[in-house]
């Protein structure tokens, strides 16, 4: 059984504890639930592939207590101390090359020369990072290719006895995860992954960032580029104005008519926020019930292409594309 650890003091020191000895422990932050390891340590890290039956061809993003720990690891150049300085501790990920002396695994990092790294901002999670005092590899505390976890709950459905313990904090407040930044090339910083920090924030630092051209199934540049993720077991059916009666319906904005027996609302008031923040329970709900009501899809509504706009449609879109049939694909926090 999985130890599920109330967010006090004592809890955080057990937690700590646990991946200080190479356990692996779910913890929540501002973004999503992450499946953490000591990042130091490849058998611990060898454990969350393992847990998740997860692809060993991605890399997995390293969290930190501060900046200045986190550029302890890898090589920063002055965007990322801008972006650092106006976004960390928050949902934003840097990948920058690996400093000399780096202590994380190889196999944390997929053996690349670059390391992405990320500072949150949720405050057990801060708790947690500072007491741990290491780098901890932290990809969603989920079952590869599955629906992310935005609380405690989601993390025991599906990973209950197969990780030591879940550090519960309650449910996560962003509810996307992390805004993906590559820095290696300082003169092209490119938006990798849309996220929690959106474009438009992001170009107040980096008027020039550039967004990539497509997601790929191959080996990826940086944590959560797989084109299948996020998959509900129902297919799921995007930019629908009129769902069928043997559909669930995702909807967004005002409530309108539907045949749709089984509806969830991201947001009646068209709240982008709110909308990110209910995405994941939202996908988690429909299915579960649209299963147990013998539907056939999860039909989604238009969602606007701004701000967390980008980042819900890119999840989206990962829900809805063809499935590998091994089961694999994959995000981190």
């Amino acid at each position: 059984m999985t130890r599920r650890l109330d967010a006090t003091q004592s809890g955080i020191a057990t937690a700590a504890s646990i991946l200080r000895a190479g356990g692996l422990v779910a913890f929540g932050t501002e973004t999503v639930y992450g499946l953490g390891a000591d990042a130091s340590q490849p058998q611990a890290v060898a454990r969350i592939f393992e847990a998740k039956n997860r692809p060993r061809f991605n890399p997995l993003i390293s969290h930190f207590a501060s900046a200045q720990a986190a550029f302890e690891q890898v090589t920063p150049n002055p965007v990322a101390r801008r972006l650092a300085q106006a976004f960390w501790p928050g949902p934003l990920t840097l990948i920058l090359p690996r400093a000399p002396g780096c202590c994380i695994s190889d196999l944390a990092a997929d053996g690349l020369s670059s390391l992405a790294v990320r500072v949150p901002a949720n405050a057990t999670a801060h708790a947690l990072l500072e007491l741990v005092d290491r780098p901890i590899a932290a990809p969603s505390a989920n079952r590869s290719g599955r629906i992310s976890p935005v609380d405690a709950a989601h993390v025991l459905e599906e990973l209950d006895g197969r990780i030591d313990a879940v550090l519960d904090s309650g449910p996560c407040t962003v509810g996307v995860e992390s805004t993906v930044v590559d820095l290696t090339d300082p003169h092209a910083p490119c938006l990798l992954r849309p996220g929690g920090v959106t474009l438009e924030e992001l170009q107040t630092i980096c008027p020039h960032i550039s967004l990539p051209r497509t997601a790929s199934d191959q080996a990826p540049h940086s944590p959560g580029r797989l084109i299948s993720h996020y998959a509900p077991h129902l297919p799921v059916r995007l930019n629908v104005l009129h769902a069928q009666a043997d559909e669930a319906l995702l909807a967004f904005g005002a409530p309108r008519p539907t045949p749709a027996p089984l509806v969830w609302n991201l947001s009646e008031s068209g709240s982008l926020e709110e909308a990110a923040a209910r995405l994941f329970t939202g996908l988690r709900t429909l299915d579960r019930e649209g299963q147990r009501l013998g539907l056939n899809r999860i039909a989604v509504q238009p969602i606007p292409q701004h701000g967390l706009g980008r980042a819900i449609q890119d999840r989206l879109n990962r829900a809805a594309a063809p499935r590998p049939q091994d089961g694999t694909g994959d995000m981190a926090p």
